[in-house]
């Protein structure tokens, strides 16, 4: 929907889209670049300047965006195979900048996983976007591993 001169609503992207479905499309390019392994297309999901910031799972902090692409070309270079299935995902707009949260649920194989098998994991993760000229960028990405007791429940006493 349009407010009469062609733009969108406030709220709304193209076509009746709301602002929200973009940001959780924005972040679906995101998941798309790391399952697919494909540096370009990273690259192109993320916010340049000012000065990005990632924060994989027990790792340390990479900021600017010339590190964070190495860093993205060892993981693809040492990652055969990985694949999300995103759960609890939340998206919040405030004006410029939005975020998403959601529960990275992670089959892969390579380095820790089983010989000729995969290994599976599960992070929370936040992924904030800035609003720019050419669309929604990732400007920071933040995931921290859910420990699990084996599937066991601790009862409370």
């Amino acid at each position: 929907m349009t407010d009469g001169s062609g733009s969108p609503r406030p709220g709304e992207g193209a076509r009746g889209t709301t602002v929200e479905d973009v940001v959780l499309n924005a972040n679906t390019a995101f998941y798309n670049a790391f399952e697919a392994g494909d540096l370009d297309l990273m690259a192109a999901v993320w916010l340049p300047e000012p000065d990005p910031v990632c924060i994989h799972p027990g790792n340390a902090a990479i900021s600017g965006y010339s590190e964070m692409m190495r860093a993205w070309a060892m993981i693809f270079a040492n990652t055969p195979y990985i694949q999300f299935f995103l759960t609890d995902v939340q998206v919040r707009v405030d004006e410029d900048v939005a975020y998403v949260t959601c529960t990275e649920n992670v089959l892969s194989s390579g380095e820790g996983a089983p010989e000729d098998g995969f290994a599976g994991g599960k992070a929370l993760a936040t992924n904030v976007f800035r609003r720019t000229s050419s669309g929604w960028r990732l400007w920071i990405h933040h995931a921290s591993p859910v420990l699990s007791s084996g599937g066991q429940q601790e009862e409370a006493e």
